[in-house]
């Protein structure tokens, strides 16, 4: 083939560096922005802060819920996302093992004893009060000052461990399984697997570990707290069971509070599929113990604590910063209208430098000129692309309490269907650019604190041919469980008849999803026992 010249005339789309920064800044949230700002100050000469420095995140954010002023209206609320408008406070998961279950997800709460069934009364007598070692020995430590020492659980175990007279080889032994539990207080790695790391493909050095290792792990097995060391849910349950009866002996308890804790104990002792099924049939012929007995022991297990080291974990605050607060303002009429305005604790307020910028320009035929040209304009850019980025967040926040004014007053009930197609068209803007603004930025009301994109939600069909919100309908579910009998609890089945004589058509399939994500158990698990 001959080669040619040709002219061809296309059109192609792209993005400026201006442009890229301006989406850049647009995803991200408020602290990820004083990040980006810290990093722009270090790099960039001709820019510099005008006025004070920002305020601590813990200071703005307590500002800005002080801020809000209700006049006896609403009440606020934790934040959606688990985080309240000051903090919140993560707590560690359960080991992964086989045996193990999701005690919470499952009715049981190991803080307060409810696992759907009363308490029973040789709990809650103050000779049963006084013989639970792992939670209110005179001689433990409080958890608080425990929180605010930092004290770890290896460090807890330790000092113990300097108490026992041990050979050099056993201490050895003993301070590697300490180093080896996870933050719950679980041995989660076999002892055989332990002794490999070490011994290697020495078999003879590998067993002589294992059985050393056995021995150590019962002295650790004996410290506090009570359950410490196991390796599934069921020892760790058994092994503070062990420690109840032990001083319940010591202390000269009752019979009947003897009987309670021994048949706790046979229960533990069981698959933890049927304790966790509450399947009274099989325990019963399996322990061998009549229906109401077998009620109160099950009852008892539930005020155990399924992490031992939980209270010694040093918990992480994470503080969330509202970008956008929102204001109630009552006029005179009685009429409820709300304001919207930027969080100005968290606005950089950025200037270009002025005797670095009056400096250049007296230099202009200097050999630099025009590198630091460049740097004046991105500097320029900078803040122009800053202010932008705020003023959108406030165009769509006004656009969302505008649509969800009814959830302002009477809460999430009053929720109304919303998608980011709703705002974009609102606005003219992209529903990328909504979804952008919408991530990781935060809305203080007077109801609570947000994300924004918690006020949007898909519709479901109504009788009357309008549609309501998943938010509303979720919360009308919560409602619903939260007044049911709790030795009747209400089926998914029976929830979607109800919604529908609300006028919401709701399938089951779709209750069962929307009572998931409200994290709440299975009729089977909401029984009271």
């Amino acid at each position: 083939m001959k080669p040619g010249l040709s002219l061809r005339v296309s059109q192609h789309l792209s993005l400026t560096p201006q442009l890229q920064q301006s989406i850049q800044l647009l995803q991200l949230s408020t602290l990820e922005l004083a990040q980006e700002v810290e990093q722009m100050l270090v790099d960039n000469p001709f820019l510099e802060r005008d006025g004070d420095e920002v305020a601590a995140p813990e200071e703005v954010a307590a500002t800005a819920c002080e801020s809000i002023s209700t006049d006896g209206y609403g009440a606020e609320k934790e934040a959606v996302s688990g985080q309240s408008a000051s903090e919140s406070i993560a707590e560690p998961s359960a080991p992964e093992t086989p045996e193990n279950l999701n005690w919470e997800a499952d009715g049981i709460d190991g803080q307060d004893g409810e696992w759907g069934g009363e308490s029973s009364s040789e709990w809650d007598s103050p000779s049963a009060t006084s013989s639970t070692r792992n939670r209110d020995s005179d001689d433990e430590t409080d958890a608080i000052d425990l929180a605010r020492g930092h004290e770890s659980l290896t460090d807890h175990l330790h000092r113990q461990a300097l108490s026992l007279h041990l050979s050099a080889e056993d201490t050895a032994a003993l301070r590697f399984l300490i180093e080896s539990l996870s933050d719950d207080g679980y041995l989660e790695d076999s002892l055989s697997e332990l002794a490999q790391s070490l011994a290697g493909d020495d078999l003879e050095e590998r067993e002589e570990l294992e059985e050393r290792f056995a021995i150590t792990l019962k002295l650790l097995q004996s410290l506090e707290p009570a359950g410490v060391g196991a390796r599934d849910l069921a020892e760790c349950l058994q092994l503070q069971l062990r420690d109840l009866i032990r001083n319940a002996e010591d202390d000269g308890t009752t019979e009947a509070h003897m009987n309670l804790l021994l048949l706790a104990q046979s229960i533990c002792a069981q698959p933890m599929d049927l304790l966790a099924r509450r399947d009274l049939r099989k325990l019963t012929s399996l322990c061998g113990a009549r229906e109401e007995p077998l009620r109160e022991a099950m009852a008892f297990i539930a005020r155990l604590e399924p992490r031992p080291g939980r209270r010694f974990v040093d918990v992480e605050r994470h503080i969330v910063v509202p970008d956008v607060i929102v204001r109630p303002v009552r006029h005179s009429s009685g009429r409820i209208d709300f304001a919207v305005q930027l969080n100005s604790e968290v606005m950089p307020k950025l200037k270009v430098h002025d005797i670095y910028a009056s400096v250049l320009r007296r230099h202009k035929n200097s050999e630099s000129h025009a590198a630091l040209q460049q740097r004046l304009q991105e500097a320029r850019w900078f803040i122009k692309n800053i202010q932008q980025r705020f003023d959108t967040i406030l165009r769509v926040s006004e656009a969302i309490v505008e649509r969800q004014k009814n959830f302002f007053v009477h809460g999430e009930l009053a929720m109304r269907p919303l998608v980011l197609r709703d705002i974009a068209d609102t606005l003219g803007l992209h529903e990328s650019t909504i979804s952008r603004v919408t991530t990781a930025k935060y809305m203080a009301t007077p109801q609570g604190t947000f994300e924004l994109k918690y006020f949007f939600g898909s519709g479901l069909g109504t009788e009357t041919g309008g549609s309501a919100s998943s938010t509303a309908v979720r919360a009308l579910i919560k409602q619903f469980i939260d007044s049911e009998d709790r030795k009747k609890p209400l089926s998914d089945a029976k929830l979607a008849d109800m919604l529908k004589e609300q006028g919401i058509e709701c399938a089951r399939r779709t209750v069962a999803k929307y009572r998931e994500q409200l994290k709440i158990p299975t009729t089977t698990l909401r029984k009271a026992l």
